[in-house]
């Protein structure tokens, strides 16, 4: 497969503050491309960048084979993008933000009628057509974002978060039409998340943390260079376990918020069973599993990617929406 995405040395600052710190990557036509990071890391910054909103500080970017400085209007005739925040005219019928989107970019009339019939079935909306996007629940709000995206037929789909903000069973549903999408139309999804059951979908996944590119891989091959089992411990005394464990098996420790031990072991079932006999400070808790992408963020960074930043995030949005402050 080519390349739909090129990016060399991509930098954005803004006076002081280096946004995003000299970003190098390739996305592969038809392929789910993760950008993995917490608030702040860079993320949204990069895709304003590849998508022409904002201007790079330094770098080169080519969507489609398109400079994404010197040409924006063909890079924009090769994307969809569906924002964090919600973009639709909430006062018009879902046919009538399709249409507008169509004129926008220059569908032709005569198949418009043919594209919006398409992109209301691939996200289960036909129904809804005549209906005022207000009336929609949250869930199909975001289906008819990403609908109203695939209108033009993009080469590369940008998705910034597409699923915060969206209870789990709807996060689930989304992402459902999300993988029809990619099987219907090889469509290839750039995309940015908190979430890391929606980062081990992805095909390929980059980690992202303080502007900068620290990690890329499939999510198996990211998990495998974590290695071995992880051990997550709770003591009467973590300080003083976390000490113990690192002298006795010669192990780093991680303290996660005084809360629990985490650290890595070869043959974990086997370490377990010798572990809680012998241990001198009194267990709390104890469990024993796989890697996970949060355990290779947690490795690469020595912190978390924490639930609560994006619960965090919902409750801010949802006041904003609600006119409180």
């Amino acid at each position: 497969m080519s390349n739909i995405i090129e990016v060399s040395g991509l930098k954005k600052s803004y006076k002081d503050f280096e946004a995003v710190k000299g970003v190098d990557l390739n996305v592969k036509e038809g392929e789910i491309f993760g950008f993995l990071g917490p608030n702040g890391a860079g993320k949204s910054t990069t895709i304003n960048m590849l998508s022409t909103i904002t201007k790079p500080s330094e770098g080169t970017a080519k969507i489609n084979g398109y400079d994404n400085v010197r040409e924006k209007n063909k890079v924009r005739a090769s994307i969809g993008l569906i924002f964090q925040e919600p973009t639709l005219d909430e006062k018009l019928t879902a046919n009538e933000n399709l249409m507008l989107h169509c004129k926008f970019y220059s569908v032709k009339k005569e198949i418009r009628e043919e594209r919006i019939q398409e992109v209301l079935q691939i996200v289960d909306l036909t129904d809804k057509r005549t209906n005022i996007v207000e009336t929609f629940s949250g869930g199909m709000k975001r289906r008819l974002e990403i609908a109203r995206g695939l209108l033009h037929y993009p080469k590369v789909l940008f998705l910034d978060e597409p699923t915060v903000g969206l209870d789990p069973q709807t996060r689930t549903h989304v992402w459902e039409y999300i993988l029809k999408l990619k099987k219907k139309a090889g469509i290839t999804i750039f995309m940015t998340t908190h979430y890391m059951d929606e980062a081990e979908i992805c095909d390929r996944v980059a980690v992202i943390d303080h502007g900068e590119l620290i990690a890329l891989g499939t999510p198996e091959q990211l998990k495998s260079n974590v290695g071995g089992d992880i051990i997550e411990v709770s003591t009467e005394d973590n300080s003083a376990a976390k000490v113990l464990i690192e002298k006795n098996y010669q192990t780093e420790v991680i303290e996660i918020e005084n809360a629990h031990l985490s650290f890595r072991v070869a043959k974990g079932s086997e370490f377990l069973v010798d572990f809680i006999k012998q241990f001198d400070i009194p267990i709390k808790s104890v469990n024993l599993r796989k890697p996970t992408l949060n355990d290779v963020f947690l490795q690469l960074t020595g912190r978390e990617i924490r639930d609560e930043t994006v619960a965090q995030k919902d409750i801010r949005r949802n006041k904003m929406r609600r006119g409180m402050h």
